[in-house]
Order: C-alpha cells, then structure tokens, then sequence
C-alpha cells in the first residue's frame, strides 16, 4: 500500500454487511460528517442514536463511535449500508442518476444475505428503491411494508436526520420499538 492512501480522506462509509444479521438498516445516503468520522449517523444531531438506545431493539447504551459500530455490528447483528453511497450535505444533492444506480448496487449489495428484516430509514430510500428496481413506487406506510425484498420483510420508519424535524423523537422511538417489538417475536 502506498502510504499517501492513508492521508486520502474516505468519500463514503463502508458496508457493514454479512449474511444472516438480525436487521440491515437501509439509510438515504451518508453525510459528511458521517464519512468523516467514519460512523454511521454521526452528525451530532442527528437523533439515530438515542432513539436506538430508547427503543428496546439494543440493551445497552450506544453513542457514535467506531466501536459501537462494531458492537451493533457483532453483538447485536444489526448491519448498516445507504441506498445511495455518495456522501451529499443534504437530500437535494441527490439526482434521478444516484437513486438509479444507487437501486441497483444495493439490490445486489442486499441479494442472498437473508436478515430477518430490512430496515428502511425513511420513505425516500425505500420508495426511490422500488421505483428503480421493480418500476413501482406505491406511497410508502410507516412500519411493515406489503412488500419484501427477496421474501426478506421490509420495515420503514422515519429518517432521524436533523432535516426530518416534523418527527419528534419520542414519534421515532416509538417507530422504531414497534420493529424492536415485531422483531422479538420472531424467531
């Protein structure tokens, strides 16, 4: 390795993906701040991470960090990827061309690992999702879609970003543990 690659700074976050997690969460795409700290739902406020902690779907308290990414990761087997992977300030930096292309490497990036459930943070990633892949895009609902992708079922709650404020976090907590819920009774 050249060691100048190590003074690039990265351009998007990586996939934390396997086969067989407990829940993959599906987010719009990554900001700044979260590329740069390399954290999933970094910016400080975003509220990602105490609705997480709120919710019951963990039984501990995470903050944004490198290491509970690894903890979500391998003690919880809740993985994390973005419909789109270029990092923007804010969604309308976001083209017809990301969401497209986008659609289709997480439709492959998603094919065959068989989580128990795929967890679509907010409507626009899941509905860009289904209008570049299958040509639909019914009006999304909050919480279990009719809909699965690979007979894998599909949740959708509120993006947490900061830009979402018509949501208070205690309306997102509450999403989120009806799919903590949904998700314990389960085998």
């Amino acid at each position: 390795m050249d060691p100048r690659e190590s003074l690039i700074p990265p351009e998007t976050l990586p996939d934390l993906l396997a086969p067989g997690l407990r829940l993959i969460s599906v987010g719009l795409n990554p900001s700044p701040a979260s590329v740069a700290a390399q954290v999933y739902f970094a910016h400080p406020r975003n509220r990602f991470w105490p609705m997480l902690n709120a919710s019951g779907l963990i039984d501990e308290t995470l903050s944004p960090s490198p290491d509970s990414m690894r903890r979500l990761f391998e003690a919880h087997r809740i993985g994390f990827t973005d419909l789109v992977k270029r990092s923007t300030p804010g969604v309308a930096q976001l083209r017809a061309a990301d969401y497209r292309a986008g659609a289709s490497a997480l439709r492959m990036r998603l094919h065959g690992l068989a989580p128990r459930a795929i967890w679509f943070q907010g409507r626009t990633p899941w509905s860009q999702y289904l209008r570049y892949t299958s040509g639909e895009a019914p009006a999304a609902v909050w919480g279990l879609q009719s809909q699965t992708l690979d007979g894998v079922p599909v949740w959708v709650t509120p993006n947490p970003s900061p830009a979402n404020a018509a949501f208070p976090l205690d309306v997102l907590t509450a999403q989120l543990a009806s799919l903590a819920n949904w998700l314990a009774r389960r085998p």
